[in-house]
């Protein structure tokens, strides 16, 4: 009875992650878009690349300030919930315990963050500390906000609601940073007051999944001893601590970069170099959709010691990624001259070389799939924190030997052999350890139809019309990648897709 109990929850579980991950999708589309007109046509027109730059300084300090006071527990949550679940009409408490030890840690994270001021301006240009020190204050309130946002989407996607997240974070908050910019344009908030509006666009995130949580009665702020019985904080704490410096490894790999281009180059360069790391996040929006609902998904599996469905989801979302990535990263790469134009601001375009090695980054991490969320919900979880922190020590040497060298390309250089090297590590680590590995022939093949696509378009010329040759390029691009994959077979998603869309024509 209980296996079959099991089975039938999977079977929903699987369900509920391919309704959410197709909603999920259609949202980071439409972010995605946002997110292309936020990065192209409106926000270099209305900041400079210094104040661009601000942003990409301000972003990560808050960011990891927000790590280090949740201590790891969104992740511990997606991990322990499965134990919580339905244990009563609050899951015994399990959301306080999630908030709980996180807003302590905030009170101290603040008031570090509030006294090491002057070591972090130290770091600066006399220039570019005069334009970070009357905002710095700022980052301690929007860590807060970064944090909250976290832990309530990690409560949300571990109850797999995930959509309205997606929404609230990919285009909600995405709208409001640009009207923050335009009102600022247009003088209707000083620049100090755009970055606080920046801030409180975080708030509001905030606040609106405080509310989704209360509008489907999950919003459970009432602690109880219960939930101390079914898992110790102590249990829960010890995961936090090696989440904590696997996400703060995490982080040195994706922000690190910015942080160093500010310190080594300047603010400006640091905003030429968040625009060109905001062109290649379209690459990423299709991955950061499935891992939504990926790890819920897996930690569910590990509990039931379902090894089986978890091979059979590693193969199918690593194909899925590659066949996405493969061709994001051609469209994106082939049309960089295009998407460089439309921004109507030569300076940016120093960010070429380095949009084309976050791209090749990016795109090996997306083609090795879940091995992270894997490693990190497994039993052997800890061995996720000594791949990260190798890799991180080894990031902060390579910004370090390459930036003053290479400049803006030197950066985007160590960011692509920190990715590459982490998912080579995760990826043999999970065949070693647990015989899973996602790739097989038709991975081979989408890689060869995305060459001889790519090579396709790549060599056709200019027609001296921006517009015409992103048809002209696109077009051939799309018509052979599709031909390809459909022709040999590569991703039978693709071709039941197909089938699907002919039944409904022909009906």
């Amino acid at each position: 009875m209980s296996g079959t109990f099991a089975n039938n929850f999977s079977t929903h579980l699987l369900g509920i992650v391919q309704r959410q991950g197709i909603r999920n999708t259609l949202i980071s589309y439409v972010g995605l878009a946002i997110g292309f007109a936020n990065t192209i046509l409106v926000l270099p027109r209305l900041l400079s690349p210094a104040q661009i730059g601000l942003t990409a300084v301000l972003v990560p300090l808050a960011t990891i300030g927000a790590q280090v006071a949740a201590f790891g527990f969104a992740n511990a949550g997606m991990r322990y919930f499965p134990f919580f679940r339905n244990q009563g009409r609050n899951h015994a408490g399990f959301f306080p315990l999630l908030l709980g030890p996180p807003l302590l840690g905030f009170a101290v994270v603040a008031l570090i963050m509030g006294a090491g001021k002057p070591l972090v301006l130290r770091y600066y240009a006399a220039g570019d500390a005069a334009l970070l020190a009357p905002h710095y204050l700022v980052t301690i309130g929007l860590a807060g906000c970064i944090m909250l946002g976290s832990l309530q989407d990690a409560y949300l996607r571990a109850l797999f609601h995930t959509s309205f997240s997606s929404f609230a974070q990919e285009i909600l908050l995405r709208l409001m940073l640009v009207g923050a910019a335009v009102a600022y344009n247009q003088g209707y908030l000083s620049f100090h007051g755009f970055v606080l509006a920046y801030a409180g666009a975080y708030a509001v995130v905030a606040l609106l999944l405080a509310g989704y949580l209360a509008a489907i009665g999950e919003l459970h702020l009432r602690p109880t001893r219960a939930a101390l019985r079914i898992k110790p904080l102590r249990e829960m704490l010890g995961f936090g601590g090696f989440v904590l410096l696997s996400n703060i490894s995490g982080t040195v790999l994706l922000s690190f970069d910015s942080l160093m281009v500010s310190t080594q180059l300047s603010l400006s360069a640091a905003g030429i170099y968040l625009i060109a790391t905001n062109i290649s996040t379209a690459l990423v929006l299709p991955f950061r959709a499935l891992y939504k609902t990926a790890l819920p998904l897996i930690a569910e599996y590990w509990k039931a010691g379902d090894m089986a469905k978890m091979a059979d989801f590693y193969r199918r979302s690593t194909r899925v990624n590659t066949l996405l990535g493969c061709y994001l990263a051609l469209g994106i790469g082939l049309n960089l001259n295009f998407i460089y134009d439309l921004v109507h601001r030569p300076e940016f375009a120093a960010g070429s070389t380095a949009v084309l090695l976050l791209l090749a980054g990016r795109l090996v991490d997306g083609i090795t799939g879940v091995n992270g969320t894997i490693v990190a919900t497994s039993p052997r979880y800890r061995f996720d924190l000594v791949f990260n922190a190798s890799l991180a020590a080894a990031v902060v040497v390579l910004n370090w030997l390459l930036i003053p060298r290479f400049g803006l390309a030197g950066a985007a250089l160590a960011y692509c052999a920190a990715l590459v090297s982490i998912n080579a590590a995760r990826t043999w680590f999970v065949w070693r350890t647990y015989g899973l590995q996602p790739f097989d022939g038709r991975i081979a093949r989408i890689l060869a139809v995305a060459a001889v696509a790519g090579t396709a378009a790549g060599l056709l010329p200019e027609t001296g019309n921006a517009w015409a040759t992103l048809l002209l390029r696109g077009g051939v691009l799309t018509a052979l990648y599709t031909a390809g994959v459909l022709l040999t077979r590569a991703s039978p998603e693709a071709t039941e897709l197909v089938r699907q869309l002919r039944r409904r024509l022909l009906l």
